[in-house]
């Protein structure tokens, strides 16, 4: 059996587990918030695409927001997450999220120094209050090196069929990837705690990382019987945050 053969067995035996998990959800009426971040081209949309892939359409949503129009910026900065935030039985899955303000926002100063700390004083006590009202909370941080960036992007810009997943920030990723990386590092360091932890992927190699994400999913549920005969996440792929991960090549510089 190949390697392909592999995953593609693995991928579908998980995928089996989501919906088995998603039907208990919804009948218990869990609201489920799942956060998707990282470098531009780590694989997100990817790794969304096989979580969602066999779902409930109705009770499954995917929020991927445009920039905010004038209205919204003036409004409170989380206000225009806070209606997408899901009910029982809903799982909401966000493609970027309030944490733009941590990383693009700061990057490329599209927010002023005072609003990106504001940001970083607040979304603690944001996060805490989703999680004390009930909200089942993940969010992952994607992370790839500079060299397999440079290849997507890349990748990208050559595929036609990639138009869409091409943007102007992508001209800038490599240049601005240290400032990124500065970026990420405070985002994460002030950001983690025990009731909103952040978990780490090494997405370098795609496949690897949609399986460990949908491993550290159906583990995270807490339900046992449902996971049964489902493979640990692999420490060496995907970990929750911890600052030495800054220091020792987990994550990359």
């Amino acid at each position: 059996m190949s390697k392909q053969d592999d995953y593609e067995n693995e991928l579908a035996q998980l995928q089996l587990a989501l919906i088995a998990t998603q039907k208990k959800a919804m009948k218990e009426g869990w609201k489920t918030l799942v956060i998707f971040e990282g470098r531009d081209a780590a694989g997100k949309d990817g790794v969304i695409a096989r979580v969602t892939e066999h779902l409930s359409k109705r009770d499954t949503t995917v929020v991927a927001l445009p920039k905010p129009n004038a209205r919204e910026l003036t409004e409170w900065y989380f206000q225009r997450y806070v209606e997408y935030l899901p009910a029982g039985g809903e799982t909401v899955i966000f493609n970027r999220s309030w944490y733009n303000r941590a990383g693009v926002e700061r990057v490329m100063g599209f927010s002023t120094p005072e609003q990106q700390e504001q940001f970083l004083k607040d979304v603690p006590a944001f996060e805490r209050m989703l999680v004390d009202n009930g909200v089942r909370f993940v969010k992952f941080w994607l992370d790839i090196t500079r060299e397999v960036q440079a290849e997507r992007l890349k990748a990208r810009r050559d595929d036609p069929l990639k138009a869409f997943k091409t943007s102007e920030l992508d001209k800038v990723a490599q240049d601005k990837w240290d400032d990124y990386t500065k970026a990420r590092d405070e985002m994460l360091m002030r950001t983690h705690s025990d009731v909103s932890p952040w978990v780490c992927v090494r997405a370098d190699h795609k496949k690897e990382a949609r399986l460990n994400v949908i491993r550290w999913l159906l583990h995270a549920s807490g339900e046992k019987k449902l996971i049964k005969g489902v493979a640990r996440p692999d420490p060496n792929v995907i970990f929750s945050f911890e600052p030495r991960a800054l220091e020792d090549g987990r994550l990359a510089r």
